[in-house]
């Protein structure tokens, strides 16, 4: 991420639920200067501390390529890839719908959470040690950060423990029990609203939370939760005060060279200026998602060689019409680019063991003007978009088409700005054929974004448009199985599984 890196593990001693492990290997976390001179109990006394604390609770967000991946994979958009069936194989269980408790991948979404949630923790419990100018800020951003971490659980998992403004030790992680998932998402609600009342519309600094990057998250969990008129009445606050604006050239949403443009609420930042290695993903300061995703040994031009992930279905592929200009700009279908190259018959690739379709994520994929420093294949500066306005204007005409105070209009409007950016001719649908529109929207809007599982899941497609999708289980992904056992063996597993 773009940003000062932040030390001192003391700081981190024991992250929440078994999340200590995320450090080992992770160099830049051990540098103190000078050695041994603060513990965790004494180390907030000066504003500087508050920040590089803030920075260290940012940290965790590079995390999120996991969670977009498996929003992708476990859906209709994407199968798992990669060099064969036995790689990373817990995202082909997902793939599959075959997955359990004991998946590493769905353990990463679980540990990278919780320690993003345990420092903004770190941070909330030590607010009171001083006063100074800024402190506010500083304070609703950790509030921000807790909310975003604990909607991705939620999400994932329902019913999670709950902890705020304190830490845990070992022994005390036996004793915390599953909180149900309508007092989270008050916590969740309650930390965004703060954020959003003591944050500014601009950030001073590229990457930090916003007001509208606080609106427009709680308008989704509200969204999430059925509470229709009060998301639609959110999200109305961000469209009509906040300083946002579709940009006319889809193409360039995901470049690196148009970073910050009107569109966007909130970026996962990220730089191409420091290597890495596959030993600490989370370590990473690139995103690795480019990379992973990128074409297997791939020769020629614009693109460069990767990992061959996540790959979208031909189904998603013929889901865009014709005249839609941002399916080429979402999805690659790579043998029709080799075709109108003028050097095609030297241009190479390879067909990785795990799936192909043919056709790969163009937002998030690896370009030769977008490497970072080696390993390039992690190390990618290319931003992950966490929050864009169209799927704000999205996620609103729903809202407004749900609410008990239903306004088509509004949503009809909202719906066919985003349609006439792509090309795309206005609808003037109502009732249930209204909602299937906008839906159908999301998925061509925000395709490869991460939305696709969630989106199915929680207006009740998921089971007719996911082979192997089982109603009752797989709306919940499993609690791992091994952060049961940390608890002692006290936590419920969900359901069928």
């Amino acid at each position: 991420m773009k940003k000062n890196t932040f030390v001192n593990r003391s700081l981190w001693a024991l992250s929440l639920l078994g999340t200590s492990i995320l450090y080992s290997g992770c160099d830049k976390f051990l540098d103190i200067n000078p050695l041994y001179t603060q513990d965790s109990e004494n180390y907030f006394q000066t504003p500087i501390d508050y920040e590089r604390a803030l920075t260290g609770a940012y940290d965790l967000l590079q995390g999120s390529f996991m969670s977009f991946w498996i929003g992708e994979i476990a859906s209709d958009n994407a199968i798992a890839g990669g060099e064969s069936v036995s790689d990373t194989e817990g995202l082909h269980e997902i793939d599959e719908m075959s997955h359990d408790a004991v998946n590493n991948e769905l353990r990463l979404v679980f540990q990278w959470n919780y320690a993003g949630i345990s420092r903004a923790n770190y941070i909330l419990e030590f607010k009171d040690n001083i006063d100074f100018s800024g402190k506010d800020q500083i304070i609703a951003q950790a509030r921000f950060l807790r909310a975003f971490y604990y909607s991705e659980l939620v999400k994932f998992f329902g019913d999670v423990p709950l902890i705020i403004d304190k830490r845990l030790g070992a022994k005390e992680v036996q004793s915390v029990s599953r909180t149900p998932k309508s007092e989270v998402y008050a916590q969740i609600e309650a930390d965004l609203q703060y954020a959003a009342d003591n944050l500014p519309w601009t950030a001073s600094q590229k990457g930090r939370a916003t007001k509208g990057a606080a609106l427009s998250l709680l308008g989704k969990v509200q969204l999430y939760q059925n509470k229709f008129d009060a998301s639609a009445a959110t999200f109305n606050t961000v469209i009509t005060e906040g300083p946002y604006a579709l940009i006319s050239d889809y193409t360039k949403l995901f470049t690196v060279a148009n970073e910050g443009h009107t569109e966007t609420v909130f970026d996962v930042e990220y730089t191409g200026a420091e290597g890495g290695g596959y030993g600490c993903l989370i370590c990473l300061e690139g995103n690795a998602a480019p990379g992973f995703q990128g074409i297997r040994q791939y020769n020629g031009p614009v693109y460069g060689d990767g990992n061959s992930y996540n790959l979208p279905t031909q189904n998603l592929y013929d889901f865009f019409g014709a005249n839609d200009l941002r399916r080429d700009a979402s999805i690659l279908n790579l043998d029709a680019f080799i075709a109108k190259q003028s050097n095609s018959g030297s241009i190479k690739y390879a067909k990785g063991g795990g799936g192909h379709t043919g056709f790969y994520n163009n937002k998030y994929i690896k370009k030769i003007g977008e490497l970072g420093l080696p390993d390039n294949d992690l190390t990618s500066p290319v931003n992950y978009k966490a929050i864009r306005y169209a799927d704000v204007l999205l996620m609103s005409a729903e809202a407004n088409a749900r609410a008990n105070s239903a306004d088509e209009g509004r949503s009809r409007s909202q719906l066919n700005l985003v349609r006439n950016r792509a090309g795309l001719p206005a609808l003037n649908s109502s009732g249930t054929q209204l909602l299937e529109d906008i839906w159908n929207e999301r998925r061509l809007e925000l395709s490869g974004e991460g939305n696709r599982f969630f989106d199915l899941v929680r207006t009740g497609k998921a089971q007719n448009a996911i082979n192997g999708f089982v109603p009752g289980k797989h709306e919940l992904f499993p609690i791992p199985q091994v952060e049961i056992d940390l608890a002692g063996g006290k936590w419920q597993q969900n359901p069928n599984y």
